[in-house]
C-alpha cells in the first residue's frame, strides 16, 4: 500500500537520523492534507518525538528529510520532500512513477473467518430491518474475502424461538381469510393477530409455552407443523437474499444444536467453571444462570440484564444465549460434537438430523452481524468463552453492532401508517404488523425509479432499485439509526447507489468513444502537468488499497460508501473540468489512462459493495 510505503520509508528515516531515535510506543502517522499545495501527503512525527528528544520539531524534521532523501527507493517515488513551521513533512508523489509501481494488500494469514448474518427469525416475511443486516454482512464477506481470508458464511435459524412459537398458536388459533401471495406474508398477519389475541386472552400464552416444549422436543405433530412453517419461510427469506447478490456457505439451525448433543457438550464445560451455577432461592431459583464477574450474585437478578445471564430456565427450556454459547464453541472446533449435512439448495448447505459430514466450522476468526439489541448476549457469550479459558477465541470475537431501521413519515404514509403527531420517524413492529417487507420495498423502489428514468435501456429499473436500496443501507454509519425515505435512496445526484451506477457507465461510455477514435488506455510514460481535478483524482485513487484495508481492520462498511462517493464525486469534477475527447495528444492519452484507472476502480469498490458495473444507464 503506498501509505505504508511512506511510513515503512519515515521509520527507517527516524532509526537512522542521529539522536532522533524514536522512543517506544510513537507511531508514525501520515494524512492527506485538504489543501494539496501542502502535499500529497504529511507528517508531524517530529513533533511528536520533540518533547522527549528536547530538540525543535524543526530540527528534528530536517534529520528525518536528509536521511529520506538519501533512500533511493524513496525518492525514486517521492520526487520533494518540505519542512515547513512548526515541524510538518510534505512529501509530493511523483505520480509517473506511481503509474509504474504495483502497490500490495498487506500479507493476509490463511485464516478461516467465519461470518454469521442475517439470521432472521423463520417465522414471517422478512422486513428492511432485516436487510439492513444482510447487507452489512454480505458487505463483510465480500471485503474479507477481497483481502484474503477464506470466509464462511453462517446463516443461524431460530427454529425454537418465541417468535416461531407464536407463529404456530397463530396458525391453530386465528382465522384468517385474506389472499396472500406467499406464506410468509400470511404468516406476517398471523404473527400480528396473534400478538394482539394474547392482549385479550392471556390464556393462549400458555399454548405458547406448550408449543416451546413441543419444538425443542421434537417428532410431535406441533414440533412438525414448527418445522414445516420455519423451512417454509426460509426457502423464502433465501430467494430474496438472492436478489441482492447476498448468499450462505451454510444454514445453521438451532434444534440441531440442542438435539444433537452440543448444549449437553457446553454444559458439561460451563459446571467445571466457577461462572456457571444453579441459583437456589429468589426469582431465579432452579435456573442455571451465567455470572457477569466474581462479583455477581443473585443479589443483581433485577437488573435489567439479569434474564440474559439465565442459560437455562427452571423449566428446563433453554435460553437463546445457551445455544449461541454452544453454537460459538462449535464454530471455534471446540466442541467433540460435530452436524451432519445436507444441501437445502444447490448452492447452501444445511444443518440436520441426518446427512453427511462436511468440513465447516473450525474458524480462527468469528464475526457477528447483530444489531445493538443484542450487545449483552453477545458479552456473555465471550464472557463464557473467557470464563472457559478460551482467551484467545474470546478476543477474536467480534460483534459488528448497527442501528435499528424505520421509515420516514413520508415512507410510513405509504404503508397506511398515521403520521398526524409529526414524528421525524416511525419505528417498525413485527408484532403489530408495521413495517416495509423486501418483496413490497423492492416494488416500491422500482416504481419510484421508473418514473424517474427518460432513458430506459441499460439496467432495468428493478436492478437499479436493488442496487439503490443495499447502497442505502450501507452508507451509514453502523451505529446511526436508518430513517429510510424512498424517494431520497432512489435519487440521482448526492450520495446514492444511482449517483454511482451513472459515473461507472459514464467512464466505460467515455472509454468506448475514446477506443474509436484510436485512444487507447495506456499508462503514459511520462505525465503532463497536472490540473487539479486530475491531481485530486489520482490522489484518491491511489488510496484504495488503504481504504480497503482499514475498513476490513475496523469492519465498516460505509466507510467504502465513503470512498466510492467521493471517488466518483472527483471523477465527474475531472470530467467537467478537463475535457477528455476533445484533449489532444498527451494529454487526450493521459485523461483517457486515468478514466480507465478511475473505472476499473470504482468496479473494484461496487465489487465489495455488491453493486453492479453497467455498461449503460
Amino acid at each position: 500500500m503506498l501509505s505504508q510505503f511512506i511510513i515503512t520509508g519515515i521509520e527507517q528515516a527516524v532509526l537512522s537520523a542521529p539522536g532522533a531515535n524514536a522512543p517506544e510506543g510513537i507511531q508514525v502517522r501520515i494524512e492527506q492534507p485538504a489543501n494539496m499545495e501542502h502535499g500529497d501527503y504529511s507528517t508531524n512525527i517530529a513533533m511528536q518525538l520533540a518533547k522527549t528528544l528536547r530538540k525543535a520539531p524543526l530540527h528534528i524534521a530536517e534529520q528525518i528529510k536528509a536521511q529520506l532523501e538519501q533512500n533511493d527507493s524513496f525518492t525514486a517515488l517521492i520526487h520533494s520532500i518540505q519542512v515547513v513551521p512548526p515541524g510538518f513533512i510534505n512529501f509530493y508523489i511523483d505520480w509517473s512513477a506511481w503509474a509504474q509501481m504495483k502497490f500490495e494488500l498487506p500479507v493476509i494469514p490463511s485464516h478461516k473467518v467465519v461470518i454469521e448474518h442475517t439470521s432472521i427469525n423463520p417465522n414471517k416475511s422478512a422486513h428492511i430491518g432485516h436487510l439492513r443486516n444482510s447487507c452489512i454482512g454480505d458487505t463483510l464477506v465480500r471485503l474479507m474475502r477481497k483481502i484474503g481470508y477464506q470466509v464462511e458464511v453462517h446463516n443461524y435459524i431460530d427454529d425454537l424461538g418465541n417468535q416461531l412459537a407464536d407463529t404456530v398458536v397463530g396458525i391453530q388459533n386465528i382465522s384468517l381469510s385474506k389472499e396472500h401471495l406467499r406464506f410468509g406474508d400470511y404468516c406476517w398477519d398471523i404473527y400480528a393477530a396473534i400478538n394482539k389475541a394474547y392482549q385479550d386472552d392471556p390464556n393462549l400464552t400458555e399454548q405458547r409455552t406448550k408449543v416451546l416444549h413441543a419444538l425443542e422436543e421434537g417428532n410431535q405433530n406441533l414440533s412438525w407443523m414448527g418445522l414445516l412453517v420455519a423451512e417454509r419461510i426460509v426457502r423464502e427469506h433465501v430467494e430474496e437474499m438472492k436478489q441482492f447478490g447476498i448468499s450462505y456457505d451454510l444454514l445453521v439451525w438451532e434444534s440441531s444444536i440442542v438435539r444433537e448433543g452440543f448444549w449437553e457438550s457446553a454444559f458439561g464445560l460451563l459446571k467445571q467453571t466457577s461462572l456457571f451455577h444453579q441459583e437456589t432461592d429468589g426469582k431465579l431459583a432452579g435456573c442455571w444462570v451465567l455470572k457477569q464477574s466474581s462479583n455477581d450474585s443473585a443479589d443483581d437478578q433485577d437488573t435489567e440484564h439479569s434474564i440474559d445471564k439465565v442459560l437455562v430456565r427452571s423449566n428446563g427450556i433453554l435460553t437463546y444465549t445457551a445455544k449461541d454459547i454452544a453454537y460459538h464453541l462449535w464454530k471455534y472446533g471446540l466442541l467433540p460434537n460435530d452436524f451432519v449435512y445436507k444441501k437445502f439448495t444447490d448452492e447452501v448447505w444445511t444443518t440436520g438430523s441426518h446427512g453427511k459430514q462436511q468440513s465447516f466450522g473450525k474458524a480462527d476468526i468469528v464475526i457477528n452481524v447483530i444489531d445493538y439489541r443484542q450487545q449483552y448476549p453477545q458479552m456473555m457469550v465471550k464472557q463464557a468463552l473467557e470464563g472457559l479459558g478460551f482467551t484467545e477465541e474470546a478476543e477474536k470475537l467480534r460483534h459488528v453492532s448497527y442501528g435499528v431501521v424505520s421509515l420516514s413519515p413520508s415512507a410510513a404514509a405509504e404503508l397506511g401508517i398515521d403520521i398526524s403527531d409529526g414524528k421525524s420517524s416511525y419505528a417498525m413492529s413485527g408484532r403489530q404488523g408495521i413495517g416495509i417487507k423486501i418483496t413490497e420495498l423492492i416494488d416500491l423502489m422500482e416504481n419510484v425509479i421508473e418514473e424517474s428514468r427518460s432513458d430506459k435501456n441499460g439496467l432495468s429499473s428493478r436492478e437499479i432499485a436493488i442496487a439503490s436500496i443495499r447502497y442505502y443501507l450501507l452508507r451509514f454509519a453502523l451505529q446511526t439509526e436508518v430513517v429510510f425515505d424512498l424517494k431520497q435512496a432512489a435519487e440521482i445526484s448526492g450520495n446514492t447507489g444511482v449517483y454511482l451506477l451513472y459515473s461507472y457507465a459514464r467512464a466505460l461510455s467515455v472509454l468506448n468513444k475514446a477506443q474509436e477514435k484510436g485512444a487507447l488506455p495506456v499508462v503514459p510514460k511520462q505525465f503532463p502537468e497536472l490540473e487539479k481535478a486530475e491531481h485530486a483524482l489520482l490522489r484518491h485513487i491511489s488510496t484504495w488499497k488503504d481504504a480497503l484495508y482499514t475498513a476490513s481492520k475496523e469492519l465498516t462498511p460505509s466507510s467504502l460508501c465513503n470512498y466510492a462517493y467521493d471517488l466518483a464525486s472527483l471523477f465527474n469534477n475531472f470530467y467537467a473540468a478537463c475535457p477528455i475527447l476533445k484533449a489532444e495528444g498527451e494529454a487526450l492519452n493521459f485523461r483517457v489512462w486515468l478514466t480507465s484507472v478511475y473505472k476499473d476502480t470504482l468496479g473494484e469498490v461496487l465489487e465489495v459493495l455488491g453493486l453492479p458495473t453497467p455498461s449503460r444507464m
